[in-house]
């Protein structure tokens, strides 16, 4: 008989969170990079926060992905 092997949600969330994480991390840093015209920055700008927060999903979902790694031994 074959034991059933299942894969944790949390591995899902951490794989979705460091996609996420990365996406909003690298438009963050184009961004910043190439800044918008003053007109059209919203408000705060300066404070990069699309940098920030993606590089703190980025590093919440390695750490579930690496937490619930299913295939790890």
């Amino acid at each position: 008989m074959q034991s059933e092997h299942q894969i944790p949600i949390w591995f899902f969330i951490g794989a979705i969170l460091f996609i996420y994480g990365l996406t909003i991390f690298g438009t963050g840093v184009v961004e910043w990079i190439t800044p918008p015209p003053a007109e059209l920055r919203v408000a705060l700008y300066e404070l990069h926060a699309a940098v920030w927060w993606g590089a703190i999903l980025t590093v919440i979902g390695a750490f579930y992905g690496v937490r619930f790694n299913p295939f790890r031994k």
